[in-house]
């Protein structure tokens, strides 16, 4: 594996509804210099503010990953971040002309075609990992997650919603780019049917659909087409963990093993994370 940084080599963009606002967004992805980590920037307000996707800039943890700074608010990062993540991309600039990234079909795969459209360039910067150097666990009511150190990246996981039989699933796999691409990128967002009512009171979810969502209920998983994997459940909450690691601001080395994750108890351990001390 390279030891320089990297970046984007050109820029892409993309167009679509965004899930819980449910306005038209468009986002472009640009190449940005070394160091800079990942940077969102609403170009749709005064001074186009920017913020960094880092765990000390996280607002709220319903539903999704929020992060702002100062003016700048950007709602769902999540599914940008994990295709940035796992395909090795350490500093890009993400222009948008709104709160929210587009939702596309609910999985990060647009994502993921978007950094192949731009390429991957290095650069003249050293690439430093964050190492996990020792365990670091979260528990939040029935949610476990934790990290060891492991020489890679590394996710087992385990979901059980109780909506159906089908939501009972593990996963435990390495991730790589091609891996990721191909096997967790495609799995799709979802919810319980009984969430939707209160989600809706929390102004959420205003662009959601069976386009870009199954919903479980009544003994079943409801989508528009057919799940992806038999294991589409758990695939998703290992892409959301992708994403939300990535907020330490580097690519990460270590094994999450995660029981019932979500978006609170995964931000909670990447700041865990930030605790430890590293040696560069």
């Amino acid at each position: 594996m390279s030891g320089k940084q990297t970046t984007l080599a050109g820029e892409s963009l993309f167009r679509g509804i965004a899930l819980h606002t449910g306005s038209r967004a468009i986002l472009r992805m640009k190449p940005a210099p070394a160091d800079a980590g990942i940077i969102f920037k609403r170009i749709d307000l005064p001074a186009a503010p920017e913020v960094k996707a880092f765990a000390g800039n996280v607002v709220d943890v319903r539903r999704g990953t929020t992060i702002a700074c100062g003016a700048g608010k950007v709602y769902t990062v999540e599914h940008v971040l994990s295709a940035f993540h796992a395909l090795g991309v350490d500093n890009a600039f993400v222009e948008m002309d709104g709160p929210e990234p587009p939702i596309a079909d609910g999985s990060a795969e647009p994502y993921v075609k978007m950094v192949r459209e731009a390429g991957i360039r290095e650069l003249d910067a050293e690439l430093k990992y964050w190492v996990v150097k020792e365990p670091a666990v979260v528990e939040d009511g029935g949610t476990r997650i934790e990290i060891h150190p492991y020489d890679g990246l590394k996710i087992s996981c385990k979901v059980a919603f109780g909506g159906s039989p089908l939501d009972s699933q593990e996963f435990s796999e390495e991730i790589t780019g091609e891996y990721f691409a191909t096997q967790i990128a495609p799995a799709r967002t979802f919810c319980l049917y009984k969430e939707l009512e209160q989600l809706i009171r929390m102004g959420l979810v205003k662009g959601g659909s069976l386009d870009n969502a199954a919903v479980i209920h009544d003994g079943a998983i409801i989508c528009k087409e057919e799940l992806r994997f038999p294991t589409e459940l758990v695939r998703h909450k290992v892409l959301d963990i992708i994403g939300d690691l990535f907020l330490v601001g580097r690519r990460v080395k270590g094994h999450v093993m995660a029981v019932k994750p979500g978006h609170p108890a995964n931000v909670m351990l990447a700041k865990k994370i930030l605790e430890q001390k590293q040696g560069d």
